[in-house]
């Protein structure tokens, strides 16, 4: 079976990013995905530093100050010199325009700290904690034109019992993302 190539797609210290390479490197993705490029909409994102020390491809454009469709054609171009088969998002936190979507249509993966039915957009932890919910899901789902509301791939949950603070909530959360996304991921490319 050939490799998925991938792209990986950030805007911060890219936890999720690093978990998935490891599972390239050396667990269940080993054989499956193969890691082309590290992209960041920001020259500050602390997962390029990660990301090169892996000897991985890795570019910025700066979306800073760019609309959105200006800098998803930068992006489209840029892509282009890539053959990829998906682009994971992992703390991307730029909502992608019509034509970026429809150019990977069905390629575009994403992972969501809630269950996508109850909550989309930002601050999925915040809402499971001051909800006080005893369970928050984690949503591995394709991208579309709107924000979070793609088909859904698959879902995790999330024990909130007992936790203190937003700290903990992020905790246990992240704890499930780094182990589920890569584990969804396996059985997408296996199928």
């Amino acid at each position: 079976m050939m490799k998925k190539k991938i792209a990986i797609f950030i805007s911060g210290r890219g936890s999720n990013m690093q978990a998935i390479v490891e599972q390239c490197q050396r667990g269940p993705l080993k054989d499956l995905a193969q890691v082309e490029l590290v992209f960041a909409n920001k020259a500050s994102a602390a997962g390029l530093e990660y990301a090169k020390s892996q000897g991985l491809e890795t570019r910025c454009i700066n979306s800073k100050g760019l609309k959105r469709l200006d800098f998803d054609a930068k992006v489209i171009d840029l892509l282009s010199n890539y053959e990829l088969d998906f682009i994971i998002l992992a703390g991307y936190m730029r909502v992608l325009s019509s034509p970026f979507v429809q150019a990977y249509q069905g390629r575009i993966i994403n992972i969501h700290p809630a269950d996508t039915s109850l909550h989309q957009g930002l601050h999925a932890y915040e809402w499971a904690y001051e909800n006080q919910l005893a369970a928050t899901k984690i949503t591995v789902h394709f991208v579309d034109e709107g924000m979070d509301t793609g088909a859904v791939i698959a879902q995790a949950s999330v024990d909130l019992k007992g936790v203190e603070s937003l700290q903990d909530v992020e905790k246990r959360g992240l704890a499930v993302e780094h182990q589920f996304y890569s584990a969804t991921l396996k059985s997408l490319f296996e199928a």
